[in-house]
């Protein structure tokens, strides 16, 4: 069983578990270990790749996959089980649909600057929490993703020279910025970005 989940983080079920690929697996460094070279690969893929069709659910599953799939069989599916942060599992669907209805509009109508649009879709795609684990760090990817594809702009020092899968300032800031906007406070999440001054 893996085991001292840093605050933030989704524990998954018995069934979830049973998805690890790696029976050898007891504990969190160890798990961190393969998930981060799985990510990398995964981060390759995102860049390299020629879809045009980010905005879309297959690219969402398709991105989940490919950052955890050699690790996790249940990668790139939604959760079927409720958690303690995320939308009910039967509205996953819908409420990802608005969200990249939501994207492909601001996008569309320059709604936002592009650092602000990517921080407020992976806010809420953060919040639907659509996969049993890994959602913070795909958010942070996608987000990077339509920066890159969609704005042709800069990714966001999400670390901030600090592992964001351990327990640190760093990651105390992020889910506190995270907590914040699920009020409707977005400015620690902006600042956490670097976006300075008021939108």
């Amino acid at each position: 069983m893996i085991i001292d989940h840093p605050e933030g983080a989704t524990l998954l079920d018995p069934d979830e578990m049973e998805g690890l690929k790696f029976r050898h697996i007891t504990t969190r460094s160890e798990l961190d270990h393969l998930e981060q070279a799985n990510i990398q690969s995964g981060m390759e893929w995102m860049r390299k790749s020629k879809r045009t069709d980010l905005l879309t659910e297959s690219y969402v599953c398709d991105l989940h996959k490919k950052l955890f799939g050699e690790v996790w069989n249940w990668a790139g599916t939604f959760r079927r089980a409720g958690k303690n942060i995320g939308v009910d599992p039967v509205q996953i669907a819908v409420e990802l649909r608005m969200l990249l209805d939501d994207m492909r509009y601001w996008a569309t109508h320059e709604t936002y600057p592009p650092l602000e649009a990517a921080i407020r879709f992976h806010h809420r795609l953060v919040f639907i929490h659509p996969f049993p684990n890994g959602n913070g760090r795909h958010a942070r990817i996608m987000a990077d993703a339509l920066l890159l594809k969609l704005y042709r702009d800069k990714p966001i020092d999400w670390a901030g020279g600090h592992d964001l899968g351990s327990m640190n300032e760093r990651r105390k800031e992020y889910i506190q910025a995270l907590r914040a906007a699920d009020r409707g406070d977005y400015a620690p999440l902006f600042a956490f970005a670097g976006i300075v001054g008021s939108l």
